[in-house]
């Protein structure tokens, strides 16, 4: 099968070909690939960010995304069979641990990351476990859905945790509305009451912002402090999702993030420098946010499939995995990259 494979850190990958995966475990499944998103940390990890914290041997296959149909079971499994379409949870877990006792399914002891630590989904097929595999109508476009398994899950986490901050009259700021924000909007939108305001440094994406729902639209040109500012009462927000966190943008959320209120960071790439004094005399909180819980995902597919959050794509084929990683490095993918295996 063909498969896109990284061999070295500082390299593009490349587009060869490597064995199909076989279901030997009672609990593996392999799926048919119809969707495999095409996500930031993708770049990230050809820069090398994740070499040691995942550990995995090169070469490998990325791509943490994933929808398909189910090819093949492994012997225990019940939930799944073939020809189902499933969508990924992006961390096949094992179930029995604290984590995955307490349903906080992303931080279990022996899971494990395919695309990051493991060979990923931007292939035909894919190994996986009948944990990671949430049935959907089969009417589902695998291609339509597959970034919800990670930009999708990751965005509604955020505003699923920040819920109970943001009752009526409130203020939440969405920094960069690109494949992860566009999706938050829409969270924000199905899951609360609270006033949405966008900021980003790109024109279309506030459009797209604004067709989704946004209150308040601001470009990101060097004054968007204080024009978040303005719009608050020189406050700032109860909660500010920062989907970006590079590039000085994550030192704006917290600046943006009034007394008492909370900065979630979930984009990552730059470094978060505060004062501790600016802590503790406004008792700001900064949150982290990784991917999202198995029900997390269950949750967001039936406000997906009842069009409450759709994802906007461009999609390219297998072969065009280092088109779409180019046109995402340099700001030209509106919405979210989807391969089409």
């Amino acid at each position: 099968m063909k498969a896109v494979r990284l061999h070295e850190y500082h390299r593009q990958p490349v587009v060869e070909e490597v064995p199909e995966p076989k279901a030997e475990g009672p609990f593996d499944v392999v799926v048919k690939l119809g969707g495999a998103g095409v996500c930031r940390t993708d770049l990230h990890i050809v820069e090398g960010q994740w070499a040691e914290k995942s550990g995995v041997t090169l070469p490998y296959t990325i791509g943490h995304e994933n929808a398909g149909w189910v090819r093949e079971t492994g012997s225990a499994v019940s939930n799944v069979e073939p020809g189902d379409t499933v969508i990924l949870h992006p961390t096949p877990t094992c179930g029995l641990c604290h984590a995955c006792r307490a349903g906080n399914d992303m931080h279990c002891e022996f899971g494990s990351f395919p695309g990051i630590d493991s060979d990923g989904g931007m292939a035909e097929y894919l190994l996986t476990s009948a944990r990671a595999c949430i049935k959907l109508d089969p009417a589902t476009r695998p291609e339509d859905v597959a970034a919800l398994a990670d930009a999708g899950i990751t965005a509604y986490h955020a505003v699923r945790k920040a819920v109970p901050q943001l009752y009526p009259g409130t203020v939440c700021v969405v920094n960069g509305a690109g494949g992860l924000g566009h999706i938050g909007i829409q969270s924000l939108r199905a899951l609360t009451a609270a006033t949405v305001v966008v900021v980003d440094r790109n024109a279309e994406a506030l459009e797209l912002a604004a067709e989704l729902g946004a209150d308040h639209t601001v470009l990101a040109d060097g004054k968007q402090v204080d024009a978040v500012l303005d719009l608050t009462g020189g406050h700032g927000a109860e909660v500010v999702l920062d989907f970006v966190a590079e590039q000085g943008a994550q030192q704006d959320a917290f600046a943006m993030t009034r007394r008492d209120g909370s900065h979630f960071v979930i984009g990552y790439g730059g470094m978060l420098e505060i004062p501790a004094i600016d802590l503790i005399a406004t008792e700001r909180n900064v949150i982290g946010n990784l991917v999202g819980t198995y029900n997390d995902l269950a949750e967001l597919m039936v406000l997906a499939q009842a069009g409450k959050v759709t994802l906007h794509t461009r999609k390219y084929p297998l072969d065009g995995a280092l088109d779409a990683l180019a046109d995402l490095d340099a700001g030209r993918v509106r919405g979210r990259a989807i391969l089409t295996p």
